[in-house]
């Protein structure tokens, strides 16, 4: 049997479940200082990893793996490194293994999932449709073992018969992995159907290797000495928890479940830390209140639409202050080493009209930006629309941009962490220099009620929703990433 050379133990170990938009840095953080021995990420694709740059990220002290359209893909850090496993859904062998060599000196281990039986894991050959393709497993597998100097592992639900399933696994054994966690449903149960502990035991008499107990939290883990009670039921080498964990991570905790105020403050803190888009913090904190959305804090959570509003919410809001406060002296700092990248937008300055002003959402109405605004008026006088023209900065990917309005450029000084943040601030450094209207609360402007507008900024940690094109749109110019020499897709309102 071919052995790949790890230094990963997967023995008796505590472990954080990969979980869809769960499992992102900050939840795995939380979850090692509650006592899980090994985290998983979310189950991240192939062709999504492909498109993806390596970062390192010396603002956060992380590092990102950034898609094109400049959304963090996996951002992964020093602290986790030795304990992180990544998990990857794939169809095709030679792109496991070009993704597994993109992320293995970031990674403790590369598991491949092919338990999971959800349409968007499914639809593509990946996840629990894999189950019956065994010499695809094999291959995907093999492949990883050969290629990559990481431990791998994969993630499988147990088939129609436990004869099929023993079948299988002694299969999957014999490519050579470190471990196999097996989820004791069928791909066509859900959590409401009872765990079967005899099958994951089953399969546990039947391989020499570890094998991971995952499939409990509904019917067996409500505390911490749950977990081994359920490793005890399945006679697996160790547990893998996934929702007991989304709801509490300290269920990972000897001495017993944290209240959940304190765990959720905790979970905001790593969230503000390391730059979660407040969407997905958001997300998971509301994973954890549960029946306690409707509470007044709930509903706070609730209204939030930025990660400020969120630490407001729980009492964090001097914590959010100061953390912002150090993270732009960090950033300051490490500009002024690197002059050269504080490149302004603009080739030439000497015309450009600048203030340093931000885009505060919370200021405007949800209807109406001052990109709107801006539009609105440039079709009254039967100007031509405006133009942005926006750069991405190298060293902390913050943006800033320029506009164009009757040859006059108009620019904030101040940098943003997004494109259409940026592009609104250039908005606003136009209109307030025209002595226009910009759209903030209290404004009046009825010709804009009577559009159609734009959504509030869509969440960059998840899908893009598509978001309706103004007309001339594609008049815009793409914004470039300084030093790349590259342009990047445009994005939208």
């Amino acid at each position: 049997m071919l052995v790949n050379s790890f230094s990963l133990c997967y023995h008796n170990k505590l472990i954080l479940a990969p979980m869809v938009r769960v499992g992102t840095l900050p939840m795995r953080l939380l979850a090692l200082d509650y006592g899980a021995d090994i985290v998983y990420c979310e189950e991240l694709i192939d062709l999504k990893m492909l498109q993806c740059k390596r970062v390192v990220n010396e603002v956060l002290s992380t590092v990102d793996f950034v898609a094109p359209d400049d959304r963090v893909v996996f951002r992964t850090c020093k602290r986790e490194q030795s304990r992180v496993i990544f998990q990857m859904g794939t169809s095709d062998a030679e792109r496991a293994l070009a993704v597994a060599r993109l992320v293995e000196n970031d990674v403790a281990g590369i598991d491949v999932n092919m338990g999971c039986p959800k349409e968007y894991s499914t639809k593509g050959g990946m996840g629990a449709a894999l189950l019956s393709d065994p010499d695809k497993i094999e291959k995907i597998l093999s492949t990883l073992v050969k290629g990559t100097h990481r431990p791998v592992t994969c993630k499988i639900r147990i088939l129609s018969s436990l004869e099929d399933t023993l079948s299988l696994v002694k299969r999957i054994e014999r490519t050579g992995i470190a471990a196999i966690a097996v989820h004791g449903r069928k791909r066509e149960e859900r959590p409401q159907h009872p765990v079967s502990c005899e099958a994951i035991r089953a399969i546990a008499e039947t391989l020499s290797i570890p094998v991971i107990a995952n499939g409990g939290s509904h019917d067996h883990i409500q505390e911490y000495l749950d977990i081994e009670d359920f490793r005890q039921a399945t006679a697996a080498s160790s547990v893998m928890v996934a929702r007991a964990a989304m709801w509490n991570p300290s269920i990972f905790l000897k001495e017993g479940l944290r209240p959940l105020e304190e765990v959720m403050q905790k979970y905001i803190r790593y969230a503000v830390q390391y730059d979660n888009h407040y969407t997905n913090t958001k997300y998971c904190l509301c994973q954890m209140l549960r029946e306690q959305l409707e509470s007044p804090q709930g509903k706070l959570l609730h209204a939030a639409q930025s990660s400020q509003e969120i630490c407001e919410a729980f009492g964090l809001g001097a914590f959010y202050e100061e953390t912002t406060r150090e993270l732009d002296a960090r950033r300051a700092e490490l500009l002024a080493r690197t002059p050269e990248e504080a490149a302004d937008p603009a080739q030439d300055t000497s015309d450009v009209i600048k203030m340093a002003v931000k885009f505060d959402r919370r200021a405007y109405s949800p209807q109406i930006t001052p990109k709107m605004c801006l539009l609105e008026w440039c079709r009254r006088e039967k100007l031509a629309q405006p133009v942005y023209e926006t750069v991405q900065r190298p060293l902390d990917r913050l943006f800033c941009s320029v506009v164009t309005v009757a040859e006059q450029k108009y620019q904030s000084t101040l940098w943003d962490k997004s494109k259409k943040l940026a592009e609104q601030a250039a908005a606003i450094v136009c209109l307030r220099s025209l002595g226009l209207p910009e759209g903030r609360l209290g404004e009046v402007s009825t010709s804009l009620h009577k559009r159609k507008w734009e959504a509030p900024d869509q969440d960059p940690g998840g899908p893009r929703a598509q978001e309706p094109a103004m007309p001339g749109e594609l008049c815009k110019k793409p914004f470039v990433a300084l030093g790349s020499g590259k342009e990047s897709s445009l994005e939208g309102w």
